[in-house]
């Protein structure tokens, strides 16, 4: 029955690719099998099928101009895409039957390794002054008397056996050759852009160590980005993977891939940090591997805040004189459908047993897609003063003013985000080196995540949460997956497929065949699609919608401050129903907007642009996008006075010299805005509103879980049963289960401690967690909870 239907919904696509009309369905028409509707010729649908691509990946103009104006992106002709695990004899120096039978091998074999020295850097670390000094701060005596305790040399040994990571050439090759095969089987294609690697090519000649860094989304990551840099014969990365692997012989084939993993008996990456002893010996032997002329490989995350001090341990590197400069590569991977076995980071037995069960399983691969973006100089982005490296100030001090008070004198700040290198993590490190890691921290998360692809997975499942969420017909779904298309390219963002619509729906369709309900519609029998209402299916589409959000977020953050004002008028009207024809004042846009703004996590704006001058593209966006439109206002000057509007202003005259200021000179800037739609519900609005409504209702169900929980908690503890409450939650509501996943709980607990409605302990050995007493009377809770919920539109 689903394939009879399945079949149907591709028969409805072939017959019209453009789908420009509704096209009906004759009921008792037989399907035609996959293949033949993929075989079949089809016209092209422009623009995405690789007339136009967007150029991505090019360096910060503000902050890297010099690395900017070497142009290694822009000065090569297109030489188009390759797929990672498609190798055959061409691409060995060899030919004939039994080349065609083992060209992977030999493929594989042929590639050039650059291994590091591992010599004497164990005892080049021991020997260090930074060590030594760490040593004697441990334990308040000498350096010798501190080696000569038993406890004081065990631990040191156990961290100092971290730094015997080095690249087997022939293990290497053996896994590469594994990889290639298991890569095959788990994905139908990784697409790589030769004119990418090619710019990379040309960063080394720059004879400067590289540093490879992308946002984690799972464990095949940094084995993606090896493989590739080895397989185009690029020198492979030292691989910072901050994982307890509990096995000895796994250690020991990881520490030979170089792969640095944690030391032995830490639970954690936090719980690492926080020793006085890792942290002086991570940083020496980052230098050393640098001064090797070894490539890095790191992985950060927007969440938690991890990662931000291997960043300031290359540049304390450079610093210390080890290298003259390192050369900073932002990777953005993107994957249409990442197989679950994959996401956990804690390696062992059993989870390598599952993940390869995965892979025996039949079923529809999806494909993915690397970026490399252009290669930026370190040193010229932290000693140039070109960077912008404030401080900011607390979330509390921006929006806690606004919330209880409404004024709106503190919100035109920058916001603090320390916490992403906390000052417990090295605490050796001065005030100004930390900042510039905080700043460089905010550029490669915004550079690594604007520089993903936007799949097809992420089109098909961005429409059906968040505008068909109902259900829709196959025929509107293929003019709206048109309709999202040219939006995203012309937002100069680059998408991970091409070909024709009937093969992106074919594809998309497939992978998000088990979240996806089918039925037909009578009498025609038109297919009609619409999400799954489980748990497991909304977290998995909203999952793929995240890349869409960010693309869009000028237009989200406008129309949820358009929602807010438009609440605000039904509230000082006393009206049940939103009045669409209200006028909106560009001030009090700028200023929700702004709100709103704070309140996003790291990486949805750019890190070089103040939040006021993003509060105003906001609104700019809005006019562009056609949801609202400027009203001309009615003045006193005639629309021909040249003089008055080009700012030829005259001069007033007061007989009271204290009563003069530059006002008297100035124009005030009247703009008022209308949606441009307002005889109607204007559906474009609702669709962007409902993009960040995911996080606003969030934020919502974990305020008002806070009673629930036993204070004081610790923040693991809280983490989990916050989330267990907001599971309940959407389970109450019998919908919207995207809004309870992990990631959203850990964004909302990290916007409570900031905004000081949580109090964090860090007196104890572990943090704890309590409710601010503001926050404990009705009044104040209740104030944040309109607060966030003037944003979501119902």
């Amino acid at each position: 029955m689903v394939e009879n239907l399945f079949g149907r919904i591709m028969n409805q696509v072939c017959e019209n690719p453009s789908s420009q009309t509704d096209v009906t369905l004759q009921p008792k028409r037989p399907a035609l099998s996959w293949g033949v509707k993929i075989r079949r010729k089809l016209k092209s649908v422009a623009p995405f099928l690789g007339r136009f691509r967007p150029l991505v990946g090019q360096c910060c103009h503000q902050c890297t101009p010099e690395s900017l104006g070497l142009k290694l992106l822009c000065n090569t002709p297109p030489l188009g895409f390759q797929n990672l695990t498609c190798v055959n004899e061409t691409h060995t120096g060899y030919r004939g039957w039994l080349v065609r039978r083992v060209c992977c091998l030999l493929f594989v074999w042929g590639r050039e390794v650059h291994p590091g020295p591992d010599g004497d850097r164990r005892h080049r670390v021991h020997g260090s002054e930074r060590v030594k000094k760490a040593l004697v701060t441990a334990c308040s005596s000498d350096e010798t008397k501190a080696m000569e305790l038993p406890e004081v040399r065990g631990h040191l040994d156990t961290i100092l056996a971290v730094t015997q990571t080095f690249i087997s050439p022939s293990l290497l090759r053996l896994v590469s050759w594994l990889l290639l095969k298991i890569f095959d089987l788990m994905f139908c294609n990784v697409q790589i852009n030769l004119n990418q690697l090619a710019a990379l090519r040309r960063a080394t000649q720059l004879k400067a160590p590289l540093v490879y860094v992308c946002v984690r989304q799972s464990s095949i990551d940094h084995a993606l980005i090896c493989l590739t840099l080895f397989c185009h014969n690029l020198r492979v990365p030292y691989t910072v993977f901050p994982a307890h692997v509990r096995q000895t012989w796994l250690r020991s084939i990881l520490q030979r891939l170089g792969v640095v993993l944690l030391p032995e008996g830490s639970g954690s990456e936090r719980d690492a940090e926080m020793d006085s002893l890792y942290s002086p010996v991570m940083t020496s032997f980052v230098g050393e591997l640098l001064r090797e002329g070894a490539a890095l490989c790191l992985g950060i995350s927007a969440a938690e805040g991890h990662s931000g001090q291997w960043l300031a341990r290359v540049h304390q590197a450079i610093s210390d004189g080890l290298v003259p400069d390192v050369c900073i590569v932002p990777v953005g991977i993107s994957y249409d459908c990442l197989p679950r076995h994959v996401i956990r980071s804690q390696a062992g037995v059993m989870s390598a047993l599952g993940f390869a069960l995965s892979l025996l399983k039949c079923g529809h691969r999806g494909s993915v897609r690397i970026h490399f973006a252009q290669a930026f100089s370190l040193k010229e982005m932290c000693e140039s003063g070109k960077c912008r490296v404030d401080g900011g100030r607390p979330l509390q001090d921006l929006l806690m003013t606004a919330i209880v008070h409404n004024r709106m004198d503190s919100i035109f700040s920058q916001k603090d985000v320390s916490w992403l290198l906390p000052d417990a993590v090295m605490p050796e490190l001065p005030p100004a080196y930390r900042q510039q890691t905080i700043a460089l921290t905010l550029h490669l998360i915004y550079s690594s995540t604007t520089n993903m692809a936007v799949m097809s997975t992420s089109l098909v499942s961005c429409l059906l949460l968040h505008k068909h969420r109902k259900g829709v017909r196959v025929s509107m779904l293929c003019r709206d997956i048109c309709w999202l298309l040219e939006e995203v390219l012309f937002r100069n963002t680059d998408v991970g497929f091409g070909g024709s619509l009937v093969g992106l729906v074919h594809h998309a369709l497939s992978l998000l065949r088990p979240y996806l309900v089918l039925a037909a519609a009578p009498p025609t029998g038109e297919p009609i699609i619409a999400p799954r209402s489980d748990p497991d299916s909304l977290l998995t589409l909203s999952k793929h919608c995240d890349v869409i959000t960010r693309v869009f977020i000028h237009e989200a953050v406008g129309a949820c401050a358009v929602s807010a004002m438009l609440s605000e008028v039904v509230g000082c009207g006393g009206g049940e129903d939103l009045e669409f024809d209200a006028v909106l004042g560009q001030n009090e846009l700028t200023e929700k907007s702004l709100q709103l703004t704070h309140l996003l996590s790291p990486g949805y704006i750019p890190p070089c642009q103040n939040a006021h001058s993003f509060a105003l593209d906001v609104v700019d966006s809005m006019v562009r996008c056609g949801v609202l439109v400027m009203e001309e206002v009615q003045t006193d000057a005639p629309v021909c006075d040249f003089m008055k509007r080009h700012g030829v202003l005259s001069w007033t005259v007061s007989d009271n010299p204290d009563e003069s200021s530059d006002s008297d000179c100035e124009e005030p800037d009247i703009h008022t805005y209308k949606l441009s739609q307002p005889s109607q519900c204007p559906k474009l609005l609702f669709f962007f509103c409902s993009l960040l409504s995911v996080q606003l209702r969030a934020l919502c169900w974990a305020l008002e879980s806070l009673h629930y929980l036993p204070l004081p908690i610790t923040e693991t503890d809280c983490l989990s049963q916050l989330h267990t409450n907001l599971k309940n939650r959407a389970q109450l509501d019998g919908a919207r289960y995207e809004s309870s996943s992990v990631d959203l709980v850990k964004m909302a607990l990290r916007t409570f401690i900031d905004l000081g409605v949580l109090i964090e302990d860090r007196q104890r050995e572990d943090v704890y967690l309590d409710v601010n007493p503001l926050f404990s009377q009705g009044a104040y809770k209740e104030k944040l909870v309109q607060f966030f919920k003037q944003f979501m539109f119902n």
